[in-house]
């Protein structure tokens, strides 16, 4: 009997596997790990060490369309007062609408003259739909006081800088790999509402249908030309920025000195100090990964 024993011994037990799909493995149980589980595991495995100058210089994008707001409001500011009329707005418009398409000319390879054409064709519908709906803008808000309009204004403002997409265009651009995000489509949408607003205070059609064409030329097209200069060349971007940003430092300086410190406050904040917050900050991140993430696919899915 004891040579039987000897000759039959207890099956040894398997060793666990680690698979994805499977079951249950015979005397282990579901959720079993062995001792090789926290081998797997990688600390700051996507952490991405960024450089301060960088990140100064992809800020610049943000304080450029800040000064281009900022000139916004100081156009609407002495159109209410009168000191800048329907005519020098209308000059002022056909000056910017000419300037951006050269700029589209000189920027882009990839404009074609049809898609030219497609542009001027889809600003002369733009253009006659607001001269048709400029007497409905101009008496929009007149049971509305001024202090109201000018709250709301504001706040439209401020949430179009928060949700504006500063890495692109709300406009597509030739070439651009990506389409604008719904948040980009909000924001435009808050600066056409302040737009309406501001409209709505003057006098006469013609100076309202001036100072809408001015506000969506800059809202709607100003992205786009501007990307395509960060496109072109970056240098030219630089200089361009730090030019507008000059011009508007000088705007504001003749209105308030207190604005002009308030606002070159807001962009030295933007432009170098947030810019130090976020490289100190990646510091303290701390990310693990290991054998318990999600699995994740190493190729295009649309390949």
């Amino acid at each position: 009997m004891d040579n039987n024993v000897a000759e039959n011994p207890s099956p040894t037990r398997a060793k666990w596997r680690k698979v994805a799909y499977g079951g249950m493995q015979p005397g282990f149980d579901d959720n079993h790990t062995d001792d090789s589980f926290l081998e797997g595991m990688v600390m700051n495995a996507n952490v991405v060490k960024r450089d301060m100058l960088k990140v100064m210089q992809d800020s610049v994008s943000i304080s450029q369309y800040l000064c281009i707001v900022v000139l916004v409001g100081l156009v609407w500011n002495y159109s209410l007062r009168s000191t800048l009329d329907e005519t020098s707005l209308l000059y002022l418009d056909v000056s910017l609408l000419g300037s951006g398409f050269l700029v589209l000319l000189l920027t882009k390879e990839m404009l074609s003259v049809d898609l030219l054409l497609h542009y001027l064709l889809n600003v002369l519908f733009f253009t006659t739909g607001l001269y048709v709906l400029a007497p409905i803008y101009q008496t929009l808000t007149r049971s509305i006081s001024s202090d109201s309009i000018w709250a709301v204004t504001v706040s439209l403002l401020i949430l179009h800088l928060l949700l504006h997409d500063y890495s692109g265009s709300t406009v597509r651009a030739p070439g651009a790999l990506k389409n604008p995000t719904l948040t980009s489509f909000i924001s435009l949408n808050a600066s056409v509402v302040a737009s309406v607003f501001i409209a709505s205070r003057l006098p006469s059609r013609l100076h309202v249908f001036a100072i809408m064409l001015f506000s969506l030329q800059v809202f709607l097209f100003a992205p786009l030309v501007t990307y395509c200069i960060k496109k072109y060349s970056f240098h030219l971007h630089l200089c361009f920025s730090f030019s507008l940003m000059a011009v508007t430092l000088a705007f504001v300086y003749t209105l308030h000195r207190l604005l002009l410190v308030l606002l070159l406050g807001l962009l030295v904040f933007v432009t170098v100090v947030c810019p130090y917050w976020l490289i100190r900050i990646q510091e303290y991140k701390f990310e693990i990964n290991g054998p318990w993430d999600e699995a994740k696919l190493c190729f295009d899915i649309t390949d």
